[in-house]
């Protein structure tokens, strides 16, 4: 597939945290005039003058199309697309803000990975509650995609998703071009499921490493996970194969394989006996997995699922329990067998 050219309309993309410019860059290098929103103002001129994210992704020219701006409603006028990608725990405020200026027509595309904390709700409920429209019509992007090699313009391939399918394909149109490939898929739920809990495996993945446990362990850790994942996603409504895609077992390797995951770092640092607050500070940007935790713990317990990795990386971020002693719990659990229909 060629590389899209010509002027295909405004895109909002808010916020613009490493993610969200990353996917702004692609927008705007497949035609779009994007407008990429923040609440700094003092970002976004440094951003506008020097052509650079300096605070999430140094060192990398932006697209001339791309500009960054505080404005809310200049960022969503005439906007064809918009794209959120604000943290979990703002995603609600933001699309409360931006309510009032989205039009009708627009495309909605989300792009972040986790739960709301208080409400357990998956970001697509969010935005369908706070912009007043069905939830069938927003589209999740999601799959293996560091912004640091997107941005980098690195082979990438990710999957939206959508009970809408055409919507689904204006979203795969939008965002397809030579380096970022793009499937569809109808399960939103599983798309949502795996990229949140990935991100607590991910902190466990961290973990086990920052202990010297080797590949054995990691492998075992992420095999373990994704049948986590597939459990409570499965519970919750999805489609069990989504679980063996990009969604599921392409963003859990990435994830808990790569130097550019925070929450592989943050689990880490974890390791060596850093409080969670320090390491929290240290990394300067959120830590989805850690609020997942919690989330995911209070979600097990409402679908009546087993999520051992959750429950024990509960306790050691929330209880103090030392990570040595979470291995050897799992490590230590009653005797059971591998596929779960035998249970």
């Amino acid at each position: 597939m060629s590389q899209k050219s010509g002027h295909k309309g405004r895109a909002a993309v808010l916020v613009a945290g490493s993610w969200g410019t990353a996917l702004a860059a692609v927008l705007a290098g497949n035609g779009y005039d994007v407008q990429l929103w923040t609440r700094s103002a003092e970002h976004a001129e440094q951003m506008n003058a020097s052509r650079t994210n300096e605070k999430y992704l140094p060192g990398v020219t932006l697209p001339s199309s791309l500009l960054a701006t505080t404005d809310m409603q200049e960022a969503l006028r005439d906007a064809e697309l918009a794209l959120f990608v604000a943290p979990s725990s703002a995603m609600r405020g933001v699309a409360r803000q931006a309510a009032p200026y989205l039009a009708e027509g627009t495309l909605v595309v989300h792009a972040t990975k986790g739960f709301e904390a208080d409400t357990l709700k998956r970001m697509t409920t969010v935005l369908s509650e706070e912009l007043n429209r069905p939830a069938e019509d927003i589209v999740v992007l999601s799959g293996p995609s560091h912004a640091e090699e997107v941005i980098r313009k690195q082979p990438t391939t990710v999957v939206v998703a959508s009970a809408d399918l055409k919507a689904a394909e204006k979203a795969q149109d939008a965002f397809m071009s030579t380096y970022f490939r793009v499937y569809t898929n109808p399960d939103v739920v599983g798309v949502e499921v795996a990229g949140a809990i990935k991100n607590i495996i991910a902190l466990g993945a961290g973990l086990s490493d920052g202990l010297g446990f080797g590949d054995n362990a990691k492998a075992a850790l992420l095999t373990r996970g994704l049948a986590e994942i597939s459990r409570l996603g499965t519970a919750m409504g999805a489609n069990p194969l989504t679980f063996a895609g990009l969604a599921g077992v392409g963003d859990l390797v990435v994830t808990c394989t790569s130097k550019h995951s925070r929450n592989w770092r943050a689990g880490s640092m974890l390791a060596d006996g850093t409080p969670l607050e320090e390491v929290l500070e240290r990394m300067g940007m959120v830590v989805e997995g850690v609020r997942t935790t919690r989330a995911a713990k209070e979600l097990s317990k409402q679908y009546e699922v087993q999520m051992p990795i959750t429950a024990e990386l509960y306790g050691v971020l929330f209880a103090n329990n030392s990570p040595k002693t979470a291995v050897e719990n799992l490590m230590g659990r009653l005797k059971t067998h591998e596929i779960e229909q035998l249970d």
